[in-house]
């Protein structure tokens, strides 16, 4: 039994075995057989690459042979070139061989027909085309010139009104009354004092004429004069915000505002500079400028004219490429003289100027001073912009008024006859020129005299004075005496 079973397992052992064998086998014949198709997937992919690589060996090669042909091609050109280059200097130097001994054969034929060398030929070769060139070049510049004068004018003239357009503005033309408000309709009673006193000194001491009349909370001065008007509205705003109104109040505000007059120049000076846009200016020239502010030509207030002068400048400068700051500041300070002729010889432009000079402007802005009415030759175009910008601002209508003028120079006529009398401390024409005051020595005319007096400078401006209506002639005489108890 042992013996069969130990056969059985032998048996057993050896059909495994077998087994295993036939699968070893096999599986070694299946991978042999994917070994065989993966060599024979590399082979043929192999092939592939080595075929593409041919190809692109085949191409690589047909390229090389191209680019040697065209290689050759290319020098064979360039041999070509320089051969036609060599060919053609060698043309050029025999062509310039030949030009010269044709010249020389000219000039010979030409200095033996003439009878001149050829270096007197060539001279008269340059002497003929310079009056050739000269000819051409004056008929440009006539032609030019003729153009400009077409167009010139049309320019100026669309420069201008650009230049007044931008800076057009209100008349600026003087009036000869100015309006003091109140703060109640009292203050009129006040003003006028008892029987009159109160409006009769400051009538008296300020020159102008006080008229109170049924218009609300305000009251009138009326002179020609400006400064006399300026003075009696600031002496006049005093007593008001005082409160104070009598004789002696009403001298010291008059005395107040009479001192106070460079400081309101001053500060009219530098409000005026500001609107027109220049700085820096010496306080001379301010403290001038600003005198002006009372100062009228034709009706039109110069301080005023100054600065619309200085915008026109400015847009005319700003038109053409010219300084704008210089132009500017020229034409603001162009009249500045007009404050100090009457202290100072000579014409406004030439006093102007020298102020400038002394002050510190610079020599272009001193000349647009002195050149602006011709007296002096302008040397730069600036000036001339300044004349124009004068020009501009005092001639566009509304801008000056003739009648005012003349109106002020027939008060001023009309008080210079009546001071003209002996014993007359003061004359002061009022109402528009239809009254005078005239206010006398004590010393020199008694009062008996008076109604005499009247009679004389009513007859005398009768005989030398052209006037419309009547002129009434009132004297005054004045005694006051004064002491101090200490």
């Amino acid at each position: 039994m042992v013996e069969t079973a130990i056969v059985l397992v032998l048996l057993l052992a050896c059909l495994v075995a077998l087994v295993l064998v036939l699968l070893a086998r096999r599986e070694a014949a299946v991978t042999r057989q994917q070994a065989t198709q993966d060599v024979a997937a590399i082979k043929q992919e192999a092939r592939a690459m080595l075929s593409d690589a041919q190809r692109r060996e085949e191409r690589i090669a047909e390229r090389e042979r191209e680019l040697a042909a065209e290689r050759r091609e290319v020098r064979t050109l360039h041999e070509a070139a320089q051969r036609r280059a060599e060919q053609a200097q060698e043309d050029r130097r025999a062509a310039a061989e030949q030009l010269g001994s044709a010249d020389t054969a000219v000039a010979a034929r030409l200095a033996a027909i003439s009878g001149l060398s050829a270096d007197e030929a060539r001279a008269e070769q340059v002497r003929i085309a310079t009056q050739a060139a000269e000819r051409d070049a004056e008929a440009s510049v006539r032609r030019i010139e003729a153009r400009a004068r077409r167009t010139a004018e049309e320019r100026a003239r669309g420069i201008v009104a650009s230049a007044v357009q931008r800076v057009a503005g209100p008349t600026s033309s003087q009036s000869v009354v100015t309006v003091v408000r109140l703060p109640g309709e009292e203050m009129k009673g006040r003003i006028i004092g008892k029987e009159g006193r109160n409006i009769r000194t400051f009538e008296a001491l300020t020159g102008v004429n006080v008229i109170v009349d049924d218009t609300a909370d305000s009251v009138t001065l009326s002179s020609f004069d400006a400064e006399r008007r300026e003075v009696a509205a600031v002496a006049l705003e005093a007593l008001i915000a005082d409160g104070r109104i009598h004789p002696q109040r009403i001298e010291i505000a008059y005395a107040e505002a009479v001192a106070g007059a460079k400081d309101r120049a001053v500060a009219a000076g530098h409000e005026a500079a500001e609107r027109a846009g220049v700085y820096g200016l010496h306080p001379e020239l301010v403290e001038v400028l600003g005198r002006l502010r009372l100062r009228t030509s034709y009706g039109q207030n110069v301080l005023a004219h100054l600065v619309e002068s200085a915008h026109v400048a400015a847009a005319l400068a700003a038109e053409i490429g010219a300084d704008e700051a210089v132009a500017r500041r020229a034409a603001f300070l162009h009249d500045v003289g007009k404050a100090l002729t009457a202290e100072t010889g000579g014409t406004h432009a030439a006093v102007g100027a020298d102020l400038a000079r002394r002050v510190g402007e610079n020599d272009v802005v001193v000349n647009a001073i002195a050149a602006h009415h011709d007296e002096v030759p302008m040397e730069s175009v600036e000036a001339v912009i300044v004349q124009a910008a004068d020009a501009c601002s005092a001639a566009r209508p509304g801008a000056r008024r003739d009648e005012l003028d003349q109106y002020i120079e027939r008060m001023d006529t009309l008080e210079a006859l009546v001071a003209a009398h002996e014993g007359v401390r003061r004359a002061v024409a009022m109402s528009a020129g239809r009254e005078v005051r005239v206010v006398v020595e004590p010393s020199q005319v008694p009062d008996t005299d008076m109604p005499g007096l009247a009679r004389t400078i009513a007859r005398h401006i009768e005989k030398d004075l052209s006037y419309p209506g009547e002129i009434t002639v009132t004297v005054i005489r004045e005694l006051r005496a004064s002491a101090t108890a200490g």
